[in-house]
């Protein structure tokens, strides 16, 4: 990134990029297991980039022990943001939990990670396959 350091952005203008760089990964992974309907992809999409599974996925992190410190602080750096908007349907809690999720995506995309990305990225996508995305709100 040339013209901001990402050190210096705000839980959420790194969860503005994260949510993006995250569904790109979902988007691909769907159509690649040969689902062509825009519907369809939508609804299953929901399952992966929901709220509720991004904050799934983080207890799962947290469960597994598989973010390194610099991660989880991005990831409270976005959780902890300020945010003057959430979702309809979602706690509040929950909401700015997957904001802090997003925040953590957004950073490694801006800090060139791209292979830790990938990684969390098919990790998540294994989680909510194997059904161990449940949160409750």
């Amino acid at each position: 990134m040339e013209n901001a350091d990402y050190r210096q952005l705000n839980g959420i203008a790194l969860a503005y990029l994260g949510d993006a760089v995250y569904e790109v990964f979902i988007r691909q992974h769907l159509l690649s297991t040969g689902l062509s309907k825009p519907t369809k992809l939508q609804h299953i999409a929901t399952h992966y980039v929901s709220a509720k599974a991004q904050a799934a996925l983080i207890d799962l992190m947290k469960q597994d022990d598989i973010l390194n410190e610099t991660e989880w602080a991005y990831f409270k750096r976005g959780r902890n943001a300020n945010s003057h908007t959430h979702a309809k349907h979602t706690a509040v809690l929950t909401y700015r939990i997957s904001t802090g999720f997003e925040a953590l995506m957004g950073y490694l995309q801006l800090s060139g990670q791209q292979e830790r990305l990938s990684e969390l990225a098919e990790w998540c996508i294994e989680q909510v396959e194997a059904g161990r995305t449940r949160h409750e709100d």
